[in-house]
């Protein structure tokens, strides 16, 4: 189960339970931090906690202030400097030298179910939604902490999703870029006689991992996936029934021979696809399905001369039609850690699987220069200025407060 779907499962049993929450987020970032925006955690007023916003080191702040917007009814954003060499905070000398913007606003309540419901269509269709939410206001408006607006292609029945407030007559169209980029950012916009940070998130699906084969070594590659709370596709090409109770953890099993396979199994542009047939045949059937898709991630067990004959036989013997398809396979799968047992070389692979999702090369972290996160961008950039909106908001407004952690 992701960390997001359990929040879900947390934020619909209160629900259920008549029990006050509070949703706590990350919205911006700067320098080290152990979480990046969009990070969660829910608070119930019992302390039960789901998801975490840092190492562990703020979240006990983050309980106690979400105990008094439970108790208020109002969000609020605390900023955490973790750069001082002072104990300031608790003594803990955290020294991740970083600030943390953490939005804290209260749950149960329909505008919270909206949000609960576009996490939810997200990772249950694999499609992105996008959300816009209100920080930080200045002066005069009418646009509160907690506001939000959402944006969702899918749509929650057929239609695409476009609801919340306009923030911004061009809201909605700034979330459709966002959504094309595939970055979170925040803007500053000029409304009414004072101006609103908007923290602009891209909700991403679950990753779509679908392996071909059904052998014991897939066993290890499943549960890793499942426990980072990816999608996973289990293709037994030899169509043994067996196979469904063998591999009842994932989230779908299919019994379809190579040759079926081409009419039965929906791939998009994010989905990654290792094969472990172990059968020669097999995977050049595959292959030669696999290869026209846009797939994210492709990679083929076995070592690379076996991968290489597959190619050269797919390309009729021309060599520099194989060495293209070569760039497009990762072969032999997984990264260079020595792995040798069932265990590691999954553990390789989906290490592999997840590089390759991030852009990465898969080094040595000390080995990299500046951030180990990929950077997101949290420039203030000031968008055309709108006059006498009408901004009903979620909430009301909220109080912006700052505390310093060592």
């Amino acid at each position: 189960m992701t960390e997001t779907q359990a929040i879900i499962d947390s934020y619909q049993r209160a629900r259920a339970e008549n029990v006050r929450g509070a949703l706590a987020t990350v919205v911006r970032v700067e320098g080290s931090a152990y979480r990046r925006p969009g990070a969660r955690m829910f608070v119930t007023e019992t302390g039960q906690t789901t998801g975490v916003v840092s190492g562990g080191c703020l979240e006990r702040d983050v309980c106690e202030r979400a105990a008094n917007v439970m108790r208020t009814g109002e969000p609020i954003v605390v900023t955490y400097d973790t750069t001082s060499d002072d104990d300031i905070v608790w003594g803990l000398g955290i020294g991740c030298n970083g600030v943390i913007e953490v939005l804290i606003e209260p749950a149960c309540n329909d505008c919270m179910d909206d949000l609960m419901t576009l996490l939810a269509e997200c990772s249950k269709s694999r499609r992105r939604g996008a959300l816009a939410t209100v920080i930080h206001q200045e002066g005069e408006t009418t646009a509160t902490i907690g506001t939000r607006a959402l944006y969702y292609p899918g749509g929650f029945g057929s239609e695409p999703i476009l609801s919340g407030v306009v923030i911004s007559p061009n809201i909605f169209d700034e979330l459709r870029d966002a959504l094309e980029n595939g970055a979170s950012t925040i803007k500053r916009y000029e409304v009414d006689e004072g101006s609103i940070d908007v923290f602009i998130e891209i909700i991403e699906p679950q990753v779509p991992l679908v392996i071909f084969g059904a052998g014991d070594d897939v066993l290890p590659i499943l549960a890793f996936a499942r426990n980072l709370g990816w999608h996973t596709t289990i293709v037994d090409t030899r169509a043994r029934p067996t196979s469904i109770e063998r591999f009842a953890e994932a989230d779908a099993v299919l019994l379809f021979r190579p040759e079926e396979v081409s009419g039965s199994l929906a791939l998009t542009e994010n989905s990654a696809v290792v094969l472990m047939t172990h059968n020669y045949l097999h995977d050049l059937e595959l292959l030669k399905l696999l290869l026209p898709r846009r797939v994210r991630y492709l990679s083929c067990l076995g070592p690379k001369r076996r991968t290489e004959r597959l190619l050269l036989e797919l390309s009729g013997g021309a060599v520099a039609a194989a060495d293209a398809y070569l760039r497009q396979v990762h072969a032999p799968a997984g990264l260079d850690i020595g792995a040798e047992t069932p265990s590691e070389i999954a553990f390789s692979i989906i290490a592999e699987v997840k590089a390759v999702l991030r852009g990465r090369e898969g080094g040595f972290l000390r080995n990299r220069k500046g951030s180990i996160h990929g950077e997101v961008s949290s420039d203030l950039v000031s968008s055309t200025p709108s006059v006498g909106m009408n901004l009903p908001g979620c909430f009301t407004a909220g109080v912006q407060t700052r505390a310093a952690v060592s």
